[in-house]
């Protein structure tokens, strides 16, 4: 008998932004869907408008799987993981060794179909610097939604990750924050 899909499905009970008093929860599972519909929509933009050469189909489906491993590890508050580069460091190894955890929780036959899924392939380089751009527009999103709720506690985090997301060179992201972020801040009566 197999864990692997059962441990997927505890991706609904790990929240994010453990650290952070919000208005709601938010867990992996939300945000990984989140993050590669963004994924999906960057690669579409980085195609169509930016002479990109991307798979939006590989983008989405490496998004979906992208925080798989917090099911054994947590979500570990972004201030901890990054405090340094030792702790950095050790936490990239500890989400390996989770990640080659579940790996193994399937079928031998099943794992070669799941290891690109889950671990970063020389292949992959560029359909992940979309997802982990993807990553950073969702946690700003959630910065304006908790800001929009009268949330002052994701002030400085909502300041933090667009500055990051300025700071990346991808100019996929640039036109996504221009064109469709503005919408996250608007109410149901002014999407309509």
């Amino acid at each position: 008998m197999s864990h692997f899909f059962a441990y997927l499905s505890r991706m609904k009970l790990i929240n994010r932004w453990g650290l952070m008093r919000n208005t709601y929860t938010e867990n992996i599972q939300e945000h990984s869907l989140q993050v590669a519909m963004i994924a999906h929509g960057l690669a579409l933009i980085k195609n169509k408008k930016f002479n990109g050469d991307l798979n939006p189909e590989r983008v989405l489906v490496l998004a979906v799987f992208h925080e798989a491993g917090e099911v054994i590890t947590g979500d570990l508050a972004t201030p901890i993981k990054y405090f340094n580069p030792k702790i950095k460091r050790a936490y990239t190894e500890i989400e390996e060794i989770a990640k080659e955890k579940l790996l193994n929780m399937l079928a031998p036959d099943m794992r070669e179909d799941y290891q690109p899924l889950l671990f970063i392939e020389e292949g992959d380089k560029e359909h992940w610097k979309i997802v982990k751009a993807a990553d950073k527009i969702s946690a700003y999103i959630k910065c304006l939604e908790e800001l929009k709720a009268g949330n002052q506690e994701f002030s400085k985090a909502e300041k933090i990750i667009l500055a990051a997301i300025n700071n990346m060179d991808l100019p996929e992201v640039q036109y996504f924050m221009e064109h469709y972020v503005g919408s996250f801040s608007l109410t149901l009566d002014e999407l309509n």
